[in-house]
């Protein structure tokens, strides 16, 4: 079930203005090219920000999110038929032979459950071909990002054309490692109406990570930083194996 920052329609809405800046998709789009993929799994899209930017430049993408009113406003984009749009899971995807799938931003964190998790990652390993790559981040657990998230620190205050004033920030309600719950508060001055958003985040070292990727089949490729947040994040690079000469 999504949250409702992703899965209320006016929420969504404003999703991307009070989220402007995207450079952590830099990384992604230069694996993108790293691994030449063509075809592309963009598990978790949201609202289409990074689907929409790999369609631009003529790969053949499936974005996948449980968020409807997400998907909606993927969907009223410019250049939105040129990708196959699912509301759903990753747990259960027809079959695509995908060159890379990624999971870009909280989408991994905010899978908490084990089991789908499990499912996920398996999702993923068989939406891929033989050889492809998953790649996905997620916080290291011993920088303790939730410290930072509070109202003084996260307050902004943004015009959105056709919208008004929206007043949003964050605050942490609590840690019981390895969950982490916030909450996200948006206030339109318009109406005076007043919106939040709980969310639950899970903090895996990457021990389990790496023990639950090889258990799903994926052999780990590399470990590496974001770039935009040195020190601070994991970025998986797993790969589905080719198969053993003589198997089918």
């Amino acid at each position: 079930m999504a949250d409702e920052c992703y899965g209320h329609p006016r929420l969504a809405a404003v999703y991307d203005p009070l989220d402007p800046d995207r450079g952590d998709l830099d990384a992604y789009l230069g694996m993108v090219e790293e691994f030449g993929a063509r075809r592309v799994l963009d598990i978790g899209c949201g609202t289409g920000v990074f689907a929409l930017l790999l369609a631009d430049r003529g790969i053949e993408v499936t974005g996948v999110d449980p968020a409807r009113a997400s998907l909606d406003v993927a969907r009223g984009k410019p250049g939105s038929e040129r990708v196959r749009w699912i509301c759903g899971e990753a747990t259960e995807l027809p079959p695509l032979r995908a060159d890379l799938a990624t999971m870009t931003a909280n989408v991994a964190q905010a899978i908490t459950d084990p089991a789908t998790w499990r499912g996920t990652l398996r999702g993923a390993y068989e939406a891929l071909r033989p050889g492809g790559h998953l790649v996905f981040e997620t916080r290291d657990p011993a920088r303790r990002a939730w410290e930072e998230w509070n109202r003084e620190s996260s307050y902004r205050v943004t015009e959105i054309p056709g919208v008004g004033t929206v007043e949003s920030w964050l605050e942490t309600t609590e840690v019981d490692l390895p969950l982490v719950t916030f909450r996200s508060t948006y206030a339109f001055a318009a109406d005076g109406r007043v919106l939040t958003s709980d969310s639950t985040l899970r903090f895996r070292e990457r021990p389990e990570i790496e023990a639950e990727l090889t258990a799903q089949g994926f052999v780990v490729a590399d470990v590496r930083e974001a770039p935009d947040r040195p020190g601070r994040e994991f970025v998986f690079v797993a790969r589905r194996p080719d198969p053993v000469p003589g198997e089918r």
